[in-house]
């Protein structure tokens, strides 16, 4: 969805250590997670992979994203089916698309690959990483101004937007114009660089204060959250604007 579109706090299946059983409820652990994302260029025909030479042509542009993200659900199910009612609910991703032509002043090398080297068909010794500053802001209904409690960089990615392509097509999964593809979380080196609430507050152990008082390990009803993203140049700055949301309520059910 896009920026300015609420999400609604989802239900689904949790069930906490001490339980026995899961229940059906209300997500109590609701969660942002700081990516970006990239759209599919011309794409490959069915069968036949892309090569890491070759990626480069199949990326077209680049956006913020928030891939909102229900932690107590997720907990539940992922062991040993992976994130699924946990994540499909709600994805907010910016309102245009940078392009990777604009961006590429601002490219540079990732972190160094070689524990272990990465196998072959994701080898790259070319810079393909992208010095994006990226920020996360977090607003109770209660609150005049927006509270920052994340910066990072979209460069501290271990892998590249390419190699996350060259990876999805090497079973000769046909990508075609347009599809999207998420970064996974963005989190730096430092405590205030996470890109999630989970990593910010240690798993809930490291509340976030407030200016008015509050805390926060997860998300509660009317919090806003927003990212904005943007590539510092030489007197000019290439901008993504921002991607924001409300957390509204969940239905009686």
């Amino acid at each position: 969805m896009v920026s300015g579109t609420d999400v609604r706090r989802p239900y689904g299946q949790t069930k906490a250590d001490d339980e026995p059983l899961p229940k059906f409820s209300q997500c109590k652990m609701l969660d942002f997670e700081l990516e970006m994302a990239f759209f599919v260029g011309p794409g490959n025909p069915l069968g036949y992979p892309i090569p890491i030479q070759e990626a480069d042509k199949h990326i077209f542009g680049m956006v913020l994203m928030n891939d909102w993200s229900a932690r107590d659900i997720q907990k539940w199910e992922y062991v040993p089916l992976g994130p699924f009612g946990a994540k499909n609910f709600m994805t907010s991703v910016s309102p245009w698309v940078v392009t990777m032509l604009a961006l590429e002043p601002f490219r540079v090398p990732g972190p160094v690959q070689d524990d272990p080297a990465v196998l072959p068909y994701l080898a790259d010794n070319t810079p393909s990483n992208y010095d994006v500053n990226l920020e996360v802001t977090l607003q109770p209904a209660d609150l005049p101004e927006p509270q920052t409690i994340s910066r990072t960089n979209f460069k501290f990615m271990y892998w590249s937007n390419k190699q996350q392509l060259v990876h999805h097509t090497i079973t000769g999964c046909n990508m075609q114009p347009g599809d999207l593809l998420g970064s996974g979380t963005i989190s730096g080196p430092t405590d205030d660089s996470y890109g999630s609430m989970l990593e910010l507050c240690w798993k809930g152990t490291k509340p976030i204060p407030l200016p008015n008082g509050q805390t926060r390990k997860f998300l509660l009803d009317n919090d806003r959250v927003t990212f904005r993203g943007w590539c510092q140049g030489d007197g000019y700055r290439v901008g993504f604007g921002e991607v924001t949301g409300v957390v509204l309520p969940a239905l009686k059910l």
